[in-house]
């Protein structure tokens, strides 16, 4: 099934927001209904493609399937931007200007060779297209040149488990829940648990650097990689042959994070783990943000450390969106403090000696134990937020997400340097906002923020975005952290990417380019800048 062409996930799953969340939308942030709902699929007039007939016919030339080169209007429509708020609200509207040539649907790694070496003949650009989850403009090249949208959903098998060395080989195109199927089957996990895990591929998960909601037990998705095998234009490059070693420098990292634009991941080994026999999850409350951060760090530094490990802030606990089923129930809690989630899995006795341990610690620091509904209720929700973002717009509100990471010692000074960019530039644009935060990702050496914003549209929400956005970028980079942590940089972060890594570390990046790309073929403007 394909995702929703205009919002996320799987229409039947979308629900309108409660009365009692419009009536605050409109009492806290004056949020007025929308004039005029959003385009239909069918009111989009999208431009004929902009294929040649000989490289149509180069393409048809490079992929197997009878339906692999597509070039009607609803294909393209739904393989155009992400989903982004902007994205999403230029679609509803009917922007399509950036819209495909075509979408092309190989069934291999030598068919996905034969696509780049054709785009290169012919003058196109291609950009990999795994979930279409990206929200930061990763599917959105900065490029005058056709482009072809390489959607990766033929790959989709398990194509190896090592039973004694823990690992499973996959190819791009296994979404989460797929992956996660084929691996269960035979008693073991990945353990990768990103929001997006319903819809994102385990492409996507690597060429994004990912972060799943279990990653204080799991680990990152970059982490857990072992191998690639990659296509570029000017062929294949194979990495991994060992988990660990000291043969230079780890190339495998060079194309982890590259979204797209150094090469097409085509299959991807991966460590495994046995499947946990228990899961458990836990509610705690703390006083403030600050006591619940001191009780995170010392679980992430010290132990035990639970699989998972969350902390939302004041505002994202009164609101209630640790548990998004909940916001505007009925009988949903307005909760002070600050809510932090613990969950366990493995064993049956690895998770109680663990969960005890950490209850001492977690006692200790001030935390009080809510028991297991509040982390009951975050599971069954943990995928449903975007849904809400969606109602969010529907309803004539602005609602959009970002996410940096820094040391723990500057974690309090990047937090309050984030809302304060976000209120003051929303706040001086006349649409006071609401800004709610937590804590995803914990390590030993510090911690990921991930911040969610609310306010009215404004007469242009798209425009009316960006210089808030822009100040939020230059907030997280002034106050030592990254521009991001799991989103990915695609165009919409590029520009603070280069300022991150500086003038050397972007003419490394476009040296290796230009050696495995020399003609701009892979994801233009994507990550790297355009010579």
């Amino acid at each position: 099934m394909d995702m929703l062409w205009s919002g996320w996930g799987d229409p039947a799953k979308a629900a309108p927001l409660p009365d009692a969340v419009t009536g605050l939308l409109r009492d806290l942030l004056g949020v007025t209904p929308r004039e005029s709902g959003p385009s239909t699929l069918d009111d989009i007039a999208a431009p004929a493609s902009a294929l040649t007939d000989e490289a149509c016919e180069a393409l048809r030339s490079a992929v197997a399937a009878e339906d692999g080169v597509r070039l009607d209007a609803e294909s393209r429509i739904r393989h155009t931007r992400g989903k982004s708020t902007p994205d999403l609200l230029r679609i509803r509207a009917g922007e399509v200007e950036d819209i495909p040539a075509a979408v092309l649907l190989p069934a291999g790694h030598d068919e996905v060779l034969a696509v780049l070496r054709a785009c290169a003949a012919h003058g196109l650009s291609a950009v990999p297209f795994g979930g279409g989850t990206s929200v930061v403009g990763g599917l959105a090249p900065d490029t005058k040149r056709p482009f072809v949208a390489l959607d990766l959903r033929l790959l989709d098998q398990l194509l190896a488990v090592d039973e004694v060395s823990r690992t499973a080989t996959l190819q791009p195109g296994l979404r989460g829940p797929q992956c996660e199927a084929l691996l269960n089957e035979q008693g073991w996990t990945l353990g990768h648990f990103p929001q997006s895990f319903e819809w994102a591929t385990v492409g996507g998960f690597a060429a994004a650097r990912s972060s799943g909601q279990a990653s204080a037990g799991y680990g990152r998705f970059d982490e857990m990689v072992l191998a690639l095998t990659v296509a570029t234009p000017e062929g294949t490059l194979e990495t991994g042959r060992a988990p660990r070693s000291a043969a230079g420098p780890d190339l495998r990292q060079l194309i982890l994070g590259s979204e797209g634009a150094l090469g097409v991941i085509t299959a991807v080994t991966v460590r495994i783990r046995p499947l946990p026999q228990k899961r458990v999850y836990e509610g705690w409350r703390f006083a403030s943000f600050e006591a619940g951060a001191a009780a995170l760090r010392r679980l992430a530094q010290d132990g035990p450390r639970p699989t998972v490990l969350r902390l939302s802030d004041e505002a994202e606990t009164f609101i209630g969106l640790a548990q998004p089923d909940a916001i505007g129930a009925a009988d949903a809690p307005q909760s002070s403090g600050c809510m932090a989630i613990a969950g366990y899995e493995g064993t049956e006795e690895e998770t109680e000696t663990r969960r005890a341990a950490a209850r001492e610690i977690l006692l200790a620091a001030g935390g009080e134990y809510i028991g297991e509904e509040p982390g009951d209720k975050w599971e069954h929700g943990r995928y449903n937020a975007p849904y809400l973002r969606d109602a969010l717009l529907d309803a004539g509100a602005f609602a959009e997400t970002l996410e940096t990471a820094g040391f723990w010692s500057a974690v309090p000074g990047l937090y309050a340097a984030v809302r304060d960019a976000l209120t003051r530039t929303l706040t001086e644009a006349g649409t006071p906002p609401l800004v709610m935060c937590h804590i995803s990702h914990t390590y030993e050496n510090g911690a990921s923020l991930y911040f969610t914003v609310v306010s009215a549209q404004g007469e242009d929400a798209v425009a009316h975005w960006e210089p808030v956005k822009r100040a939020a970028n230059d907030a997280i980079l002034a106050a030592g952290g990254t521009i991001s942590h799991h989103h990915g940089v695609g165009t919409d972060h590029r520009d603070w990417y280069t300022r991150e890594i500086g003038p050397l570390g972007v003419r490394m990046l476009q040296a290796v380019k230009a050696e495995v790309d020399p003609s701009g073929v892979l994801s233009p403007g994507v990550l790297i800048p355009v010579r």
